[in-house]
């Protein structure tokens, strides 16, 4: 019989810990406004006890964002639950997810607690919880490392309290795929009244298994799958949600699961992820890297030339990589590139598209042909962009192979002019040393990328740049034909968004 399983989406919440990641209110909507299109049956929207800022995002998205379940984290404490009620009432269907720690690891060293003590606070949470909704998730944090009969009997308690989804999670990425469906299995077993509430997992990819552990857990009877969009997350990241459900679906005669999920928004998702978090994806990233449907071996692509089925398992179409319709130039006016952004699926304001059109008109003057991934860029360039503190006024480098390499950057802050100049080694040290001098802000370098958001000599620069500020891990991006402009654009970014 054909069986259901609910996707859980933590990218808001989990995904957001990533290192670097500082999504702001706006920035979370979109990113839960496009989660609902592509079908996502909850959205955890953060853990608003955190900071005030969470908070706020997690109201927004709870007001804004209707038909998912939308769910907020809180420790096993009336303080963070009552916050994170406090920030999803409004919502059509809130869920509160409260958890804590059940292994001897976790309850001995973090929470110095017995575990009298922890099935306590356990109990006493869910029913807290369950002043304020019918919905409330509990999980066992460390599951796969906790004794397995006081797993048992925690969420027993949890049950008993009135939880109505029980989430098992592989915290650290410690289990195997075998070893996770059987943990499934024995509980499903072992635990009275478990099979009548919502069995759930959330596996982490230290070991690179949390897609494996997930399946395996969903083949042994759970029902929900907690991913995020591109694997993000904490250290290596979550299981994959484009890859959980591109295998229910490709291999559905197999496992005989199904999902709600729209696939053809899958794409899109997953770069709108990649822009506003600043994570690129890597090239040969299952289903939505840049080479998952690429072909160079002389036998492949023989092979595909007579039948796309001899080495493609997945319809590009599919997963909504579809040619564009409409090719953008230079002669193109407002009519066709508002048709082409609502092609893509983005609403902008009269101000926002005004700003963006005029970004495309200066891009094709240096480009012949625009294409979606051009205006993707645009939209995150200049429309998604943080409050500005500087803005970018002038750029000048130079350099040469007997020539120190100097830049000139002037920023502007409110109706203030600076203008420094700079030595360094190479132009874009030299420039980003400059904006320092500019803007007084003190930075480490922790990483800096540069790819080509399309090909040719003629593509668009698109540089992430990863700083340290005040001991805070800070994305930026930049985007231009020009990599020395993109990449003062990525510096300046990644500094206003720490002032920000």
């Amino acid at each position: 019989m054909e069986e259901r399983v609910y996707i859980f989406d933590t990218t808001l919440r989990d995904g957001e810990q990533s290192p670097g990641i500082s999504l702001n209110s706006r920035e979370k909507l979109e990113i839960a406004e496009q989660l609902k299109r592509l079908g996502v049956d909850v959205i955890e929207a953060g853990f608003p006890i955190t900071s005030p800022g969470d908070f706020e995002a997690v109201k927004l998205i709870a007001e804004r964002v209707r038909g998912p379940v939308i769910t907020a984290l809180a420790r096993a404490v009336d303080e963070d639950i009552d916050r994170a009620w406090e920030s999803i009432k409004e919502a059509e269907n809130p869920r509160i997810h409260t958890f804590i720690a059940t292994s001897d690891i976790h309850i001995e060293r973090k929470l110095k607690k017995t575990k009298d003590e922890v099935l306590k606070m356990a109990e006493r949470a869910v029913k807290h919880a369950k002043k304020y909704t019918p919905d409330v998730e509990f999980s066992p944090e460390d599951a796969t490392r906790s004794d397995f009969d006081y797993l048992c009997k925690t969420i027993e308690v949890a049950l008993e309290a009135g939880a109505s989804v029980i989430n098992i999670p592989d915290t650290v990425g410690y289990a195997l795929p075998a070893e996770f469906g059987q943990l499934i299995a024995r509980l499903r077993k072992s635990v009275n009244g478990l099979d009548e509430v919502v069995l759930s997992v959330h596996c982490h990819n230290d070991l690179g298994l949390a897609v494996a552990n997930s399946l395996e857990a969903v083949k042994n009877g759970a029902n929900q799958v907690e991913c995020t969009v591109n694997g993000l997350g904490e250290r290596a990241g979550n299981a994959a949600l484009e890859e959980i459900v591109m295998i229910m679906d490709t291999r559905y005669r197999f496992l005989n699961k199904r999902t709600n999920i729209k696939t053809e928004e899958i794409t899109r998702t997953s770069r709108l992820v990649s822009s506003l978090t600043g994570y690129q994806i890597q090239f040969n990233k299952a289903i939505v890297g840049s080479n998952a449907f690429a072909h160079s071996s002389g036998i492949h692509t023989d092979g595909m030339l007579k039948d796309r089925v001899t080495y493609e398992i997945i319809s590009p179409q599919k997963i909504g990589l579809t040619a564009s319709k409409l090719i953008l130039g230079k002669t193109s006016g407002r009519h066709a590139f508002k048709g082409r952004l609502g092609e893509l699926g983005y609403k902008l304001s009269e101000e926002e598209f005004g700003r963006a059109f005029q970004r495309f008109k200066d891009l094709a003057d240096k480009k012949a042909q625009i294409t979606d991934e051009d205006v993707e860029a645009i939209i995150a360039e200049e429309v998604r962009t943080v409050s500005e503190v500087y803005s970018l006024e002038h750029l000048k480098t130079s350099s040469g192979t007997e020539e120190v390499p100097t830049a000139t950057v002037i920023l502007r802050k409110n109706d203030q002019q600076i203008e420094k100049t700079a030595t360094g080694d190479g132009q874009v040290d030299a420039v980003c040393k400059a904006i320092t001098l500019a803007s007084g802000v003190e930075t480490k370098l922790l990483s800096y990328n540069v790819s080509a958001i399309t090909g040719g000599l003629d593509a668009q620069g698109d540089v992430t740049i990863q700083l340290e500020i005040e001991g805070k891990k800070v994305f930026g991006r930049g985007v231009s034909t020009d990599i020395i402009e993109a990449s003062a654009k990525a510096y300046l970014n990644a500094v206003n968004k720490s002032l920000a």
